[in-house]
């Protein structure tokens, strides 16, 4: 069986930017018929954003909306709305992203595209639930991190850096469209049972929140307890009333930090992480891997508890031996003892690691008038489905095709490209 997971679904997207067309795009991976609903004459505004090739769609577009038709509509005018309205009487789910009100305003609120279409499922992206004292303000990916306590829990705890911090990885865009993903292809298989759509309200505070699920964890142990031992600085530094940052540790009860690799004066990755895990016979293995057996019946260090209260001193001979070897060989000796590690990999590394591309989640995808460009594929692999991931429509490539396929005629579409209804 190779049949696309979602074939025969109907995909309308009126998002822009990160957030709803990363959320999209794995929809149209997956065998979705996704069309991109752009303004006239500009559309995304990624397409122009961080060129690095005058004149042509930015990579920010590219690697966000593959595999995706494009329309260039105007909903602002009587005639884009009820464009809009055809398109979504013969839609499965319709996603947008647009600011607070927005498309309430334009006439497409729920409400009125449930009346519309009642087996039609609503997805929305906003940055805060309408119940928040921020609900009609605008978010982006820092003020998602931020509202979310990941900027919180993010850096060091002391010294000049002890700042809020947001992750490089797009906690607050992508991570909320993967979260609206699982919400609406839960609404597709409740469809089934009841016949009928409903509405899917994400926002990005609550995606970002629930990947902070253990510092909220930690915040009731603190609460509890008036400390938290598993804390990097523990028990030298004194917690205040909030869980504190915790640099490179691991998080949980084992010890995992980020150390130096022979070369880290020149090269800022020259680092590999390891973690000490608790079991006695892998923490004597980890010690036999580093040939640091002196550990292995010493109280001062052979218990968790033990080695709970000396976690400065166990960094700092650790990396003694770290510091020696370059990141590979660290990994490739202490992986023969079972130890959990790895190399801390730059852009430029994983852009080259083979092994990401034969398992197709780095790939080369033609795009007409650039060439190729190489994106980041479908992250989930399957026994029986592979993903094709194709180029990033043009703006308004398949204006004409899908006005026609909901019934305009050639002399109708004429009229709306006159009017710039669709197209400029």
């Amino acid at each position: 069986m190779k049949t696309a997971p979602l074939e025969g679904i109907k995909v309308i997207d009126w998002t822009q930017v990160q957030s709803g067309p990363s959320c999209t795009q794995l929809l149209a991976w997956l065998g979705a018929d996704v069309i991109k609903i752009e303004r006239p004459g500009t559309g995304d505004p990624t397409r122009t954003q961080m060129l690095d090739i005058p004149d042509l769609d930015g990579l920010y577009f590219l690697q966000l909306n593959s595999n995706k038709r494009s329309i260039e509509l105007d909903a602002k005018t009587p005639e884009g709305k009820e464009i809009l309205k055809k398109l979504l009487q013969d839609a499965d789910i319709f996603v947008e992203n647009l600011h607070p009100g927005a498309a309430d305003k334009l006439g497409f609120s729920w409400e009125e595209v449930h009346k519309l279409n009642p087996r039609l499922i609503y997805g929305t992206i906003k940055g805060f639930n309408p119940e928040s004292p921020y609900a009609n303000v605008k978010a982006f990916e820092p003020v998602a991190q931020c509202a979310g306590g990941a900027a919180a829990t993010t850096g060091w705890w002391e010294g000049e850096h002890n700042i809020p911090t947001q992750s490089g990885a797009a906690l607050g865009d992508s991570n909320t469209g993967m979260h609206l993903v699982i919400g609406l292809l839960a609404a597709l298989m409740q469809r089934e049972k009841t016949g009928e759509g409903c509405f899917v309200y994400q926002s990005m505070q609550e995606a970002v929140l629930n990947l902070c699920r253990v510092k909220l964890r930690d915040q009731l142990i603190l609460e509890h307890t008036g400390e938290i031992k598993h804390f990097p600085g523990y028990p030298e530094y004194k917690v205040g009333d909030t869980v504190p940052r915790y640099g490179n540790a691991e998080g949980g009860q084992v010890l995992g930090w980020c150390y130096k690799c022979k070369g880290w004066e020149t090269d800022s990755n020259a680092y590999v992480y390891i973690v000490l895990q608790n079991e006695d016979k892998a923490f004597d293995k980890a010690c036999e891997g580093m040939g640091i057996t002196k550990w292995i019946n010493d109280p001062k260090f052979n218990t968790p508890a033990a080695r709970n209260l000396v976690k400065q001193e166990i960094y700092a001979e650790i990396e003694k031996y770290t510091i020696t070897k370059d990141k590979y060989e660290v990994v490739s000796e202490l992986s023969k003892f079972g130890v959990p590690c790895g190399p801390v990999l730059s852009i430029a590394e994983i852009e080259k690691d083979e092994s990401l591309h034969k398992c197709g989640t780095l790939v080369k995808v033609p795009q007409p008038k650039r060439g190729e460009y190489l994106t980041i594929g479908c992250p989930q692999k399957f026994s029986n489905f592979t993903p094709e991931i194709k180029s990033a429509p043009l703006l308004g490539e398949h204006t004409d095709e899908i006005l026609k396929e909901i019934g305009y005629s050639d002399d109708e579409i004429k009229e709306f490209r006159e009017k710039h209804v669709v197209c400029k």
